[in-house]
């Protein structure tokens, strides 16, 4: 940062799973902290709350007039029927956070989260162009394909051009992290996937591809991912990074693991993948009663779980992981235990009665 005093940062989607974690590491670091959420919720009561819209440009405006941050993440986004809506519903909250906080001339770097879908598409061509081999690495070219994630990175792009701030773009694989109705939260799903099959005697069946049992794979914690974030606006970096832990693993390694934590058979990839859509399916009302049993402080499965999500990314018929050597070399070099990251995410939500 150019002025060390001046340690105020906003965080865009502050209830989401890297939005909890990036306000927590900006607290500990001694930032005071303003968290921007559509409720105006906050999981910290040392955050200072902003309730706004990000489709509402004018009240967004008001309602960031003086915070004045010198450091903006932003960490949400909301999904849509159609890649077109993704693009203008997306691209127009940077667009809108950004220019209600052009006037204060406060701003000094802005990061931005995206993901893989930036080399392997959108949801509607998702994994089905012409990608790059992996490990995927920053310097490829955008595929020809619409994609929200590059129409944020070009609202950034102008944005710092305008008013000369330093920016940063952050391509995370799926997120391990503490959230509760986050739409993309693997490690919370798996584990209460594995909660219900405690519950109703199931096995605990891998419900991917052979290509995800077989094959070796990636993870981002969302606790590396902030301190990637920070690192880069203390850098003052305009540079794109992918972050992941720096491990690679099997679902076929982790799986029996995960199993012998609940104390459950597991099967793993048999003929063909079986969702947990499907198998999860009518199971609100066997989570309101486990939750009713246990004392746990969320019964409704859908702010848990997100089935659909975890089935994507573990249904992939294709080699997903990424190269961390760019962050590397540029001297971020945090990295994670995959395996210690998922157990530890476990006993969170358990210290925190989100899981029995």
């Amino acid at each position: 940062m150019t002025d060390p005093t001046h340690r105020r940062a906003l965080v865009v989607g502050v209830t989401g799973i890297v939005g909890q974690n990036l306000a927590a590491h900006l607290l500990e670091d001694g930032w005071e902290v303003f968290g921007l959420s559509r409720s105006g919720n906050v999981p910290d009561d040392r955050i200072q709350a902003v309730r706004a819209d990000l489709a509402a440009p004018e009240a967004l405006a008001t309602a960031l007039a003086d915070v004045r941050p010198a450091f903006v993440g932003i960490t949400a986004w909301t999904r849509m029927a159609t890649e077109a809506e993704n693009i203008r519903v997306n691209g127009g909250a940077v667009r809108n956070v950004l220019g209600a906080l052009a006037g204060s001339g406060s701003v000094e770097h802005v990061a931005l989260m995206t993901g893989l879908k930036h080399y392997l598409g959108p949801f509607e061509a998702y994994a089905t162009g012409v990608m790059a081999d992996t490990p995927f690495r920053e310097e490829e070219a955008r595929l020809d394909t619409p994609n929200f994630y590059y129409a944020q990175e070009d609202e950034l792009f102008a944005a710092a051009e305008r008013s000369g701030f330093t920016w940063s773009v952050h391509r995370s694989h799926t997120v391990f992290g503490f959230a509760t109705g986050n739409a993309m939260n693997m490690a919370l799903t798996i584990a209460a996937y594995a909660t219900i099959c405690k519950d109703q005697g199931l096995p605990f069946v891998f419900p991917g591809s052979a290509t995800q049992w077989n094959g070796v794979t990636d993870i981002t914690d969302a606790e590396l991912l902030s301190e990637q974030m920070i690192w880069a606006a203390q850098h003052g970096r305009n540079e794109a990074f992918n972050t992941a832990n720096g491990d690679v693993f099997r679902w076929r390694w982790l799986w029996p693991q995960i199993a012998a934590a609940f104390a459950l058979e597991w099967e793993g990839f048999e003929g063909e993948p079986r969702p947990l859509e499907v198998a999860m399916a009518g199971m609100e009302g066997t989570w309101r009663d486990i939750a009713s049993r246990a004392g746990l402080v969320e019964p409704d499965l859908a702010r848990v779980a997100s089935w659909w999500h975890t089935d994507g990314d573990l249904g992939r018929n294709i080699e997903v992981l990424t190269d961390m050597n760019k962050s590397r070399k540029a001297g971020f070099t945090a990295a994670r235990d995959t395996r210690d990251s998922f157990f530890r995410y476990l006993e969170r939500y358990r210290a925190a009665k989100i899981l029995p």
